[in-house]
């Protein structure tokens, strides 16, 4: 039986690892083609060979980026066109945090973090839509974060740049519907998953003592795993989602209900 994403061609950023890596394998196994990009080249290969062993040859491609480079983006979204036959998906799940209050965060980490997190969704979406357009219906998903509809006194950058995210991607969806193109804009706003990004608080903590401390603060009363939010991009990325853009998706265990 075909797949639920049979025939569409995804090029996902930050894909070396975590929900990156998740959301290509989600796609794959479900008929996609999938572009793998990365400044972790090695790691965006290894990841691809592993999908390619698991679904054929010719199903994964890994491109070196770096989301904050306008040139890379550029020859990135060419060389993926040319070995996929197009471009239709295009998910923004690179991203990145910093810490520190509003008093102590440094302005090279705040800029650091913008341009990650948000300039990249701006470039990528930029430069993608032409091939998009030539491979309709389409489908944009970002990643955002809960952290970007829900402040916290120590996160302004992340804050601002996942609220950034999320608001930008409904612009998108309105230039898109304005341009009669059928190509969605949606976001994705996770809670604390099980990606590297917790690594720092496992270190400090220890594995089980930090995710037990963040799972507290989640109704459901534990963190995520990177297969709910690979379901939800294949929901976005698939036809059953072709009436919903300019929306977002809260995968947050509760948290945005207390």
């Amino acid at each position: 039986m075909p797949g639920r994403v049979a025939g569409k061609k995804a090029f996902i950023t930050g894909a070396a690892q975590g929900l990156g890596a998740a959301m290509a394998r989600a796609l794959a196994a479900e008929g996609a083609k999938v572009s793998l990009a990365d400044i972790n080249i090695e790691g965006a290969r290894a990841v691809a060979a592993e999908i390619d062993a698991a679904h054929g040859e010719g199903t994964a491609f890994a491109f070196p980026l770096d989301v904050t480079r306008e040139d890379q983006w550029i020859f990135a979204l060419e060389e993926a066109d040319e070995a996929m036959g197009g471009i239709s998906v295009l998910i923004n799940s690179a991203g990145v945090t910093r810490g520190g209050d509003i008093e102590s965060l440094s302005l090279e980490d705040w800029k650091l973090v913008m341009s990650v997190n948000v300039d990249s969704v701006f470039l990528g979406t930029k430069h993608a839509l032409k091939y998009m357009r030539a491979n309709q219906p389409g489908s944009i998903i970002n990643i955002s974060s809960i952290a970007g509809l829900i402040a916290a006194h120590n996160s302004p950058a992340y804050n601002a740049s996942k609220a950034g995210v999320w608001l930008l991607s409904k612009g998108i969806a309105l230039h898109c519907a304005k341009q009669g193109l059928d190509i969605r804009s949606n976001t994705i706003h996770p809670t604390f998953i099980d990606t590297p990004i917790l690594d720092p608080l496992r270190q400090r903590f220890g594995k089980e003592a930090a995710e037990s401390k963040l799972g507290r603060q989640i109704p459901l009363g534990h963190i995520g795993e990177p297969d709910d939010i690979a379901n939800a991009a294949l929901y976005l990325a698939s036809d059953e989602s072709k009436f919903m853009t300019g929306a977002e998706l809260k995968l947050d265990g509760g948290i945005s209900a207390m």
